[in-house]
């Protein structure tokens, strides 16, 4: 009796079973995929050219610039003529890199966008770029000044270095601030946009991306010695941060070119202006070690 009055409910119990597996088996999601752990692998291959491009920036121009760099300052004098015939090589130069790069980028299928050119710049981009502008232009400034003024154990290779590079009448002066606008445009659009975007294709993570491209921009002022070298990989990353926030390589194009201007025209008043002690050719000769 007991047997008799238990199994029909047992066999609705089953009926209901059955129907509730089928039910879950329709809607069955499939199995979660566990997230990978990041590889330092790319995930996507670069293009030779692209390779190439890395190359001739992280290892030719470094050496190029180092030892011209040496060449320049073995000399006994640097004449105006010879400073004008460096400007004029180094904007050709920059513009022409530039363009081969900028040629094989658009090849490549880059866009402005992830190059960071846009058309329209709103107000905020245009406030922190010439708020950002005076802030660096202020500083730099007061910063040759004090180095000018104080006995710093480097003082005499900044003199020997800016006896060379900065300029000295007005044509040299206006070719410097053509150079120093060649530098922050062409430049930023190789190590903040090129490199950038050629990176972030690869699949690396963000600080990685600003990491190697901060480094690179680094090894390429290697002839301002180690310690310039160092400090313009620093700069380079804040360059890198801005341009990653506001999307844009203006803030960095503008910060770059007029920081260059200040230290051509400060450090020709301040530094080859100032009392200056006499610069012994072991001076010269430890410049760059």
């Amino acid at each position: 009796m007991r047997a008799s009055f238990v199994n029909p409910y047992l066999s609705q119990f089953a009926k209901y079973t059955r129907i509730i597996e089928d039910a879950i088996a329709s809607r069955r999601l499939p199995p979660r995929k566990l997230r990978k752990p990041w590889s330092p692998c790319f995930h996507h291959r670069m293009s030779w050219d692209f390779w190439l491009i890395f190359f001739v920036l992280g290892i030719v121009i470094p050496w190029r610039g180092y030892a011209r760099m040496r060449q320049l300052m073995a000399l006994p004098e640097v004449t105006g003529r010879d400073r004008i015939k460096m400007y004029l090589a180094t904007i050709l130069f920059q513009w022409l890199l530039a363009a081969l790069v900028a040629w094989r980028a658009f090849a490549r299928g880059l866009s402005l966008h992830e190059l960071g050119i846009h058309g329209t710049a709103g107000i905020s981009l245009l406030a922190v770029t010439l708020i950002g502008a005076a802030l660096i232009a202020a500083s730099h400034w007061a910063n040759v000044r004090r180095m000018a003024r104080s006995d710093h154990p480097n003082l005499q290779r900044l003199q020997a270095l800016g006896s060379r590079l900065f300029p000295r009448s007005r044509l040299e002066l206006a070719l410097f601030v053509v150079l120093s606008l060649t530098a922050g445009i062409c430049e930023e659009f190789l190590f903040r946009g090129f490199v950038m975007a050629a990176l972030f294709r690869t699949g690396l993570p963000t600080w990685l991306v600003v990491t190697l491209s901060s480094a690179m921009f680094g090894v390429a002022h290697l002839y301002q010695g180690k310690g310039g070298s160092v400090g313009t990989g620093i700069l380079g990353m804040l360059f890198a941060g801005v341009r990653l926030a506001y999307q844009s390589l203006l803030p960095a194009v503008v910060w770059h070119a007029v920081l260059d201007i200040v230290a051509g025209i400060a450090g020709t008043r301040f530094l080859l202006h100032s009392p200056a002690k006499v610069v012994e050719p072991e001076v010269l000769g430890e410049i760059h070690r």
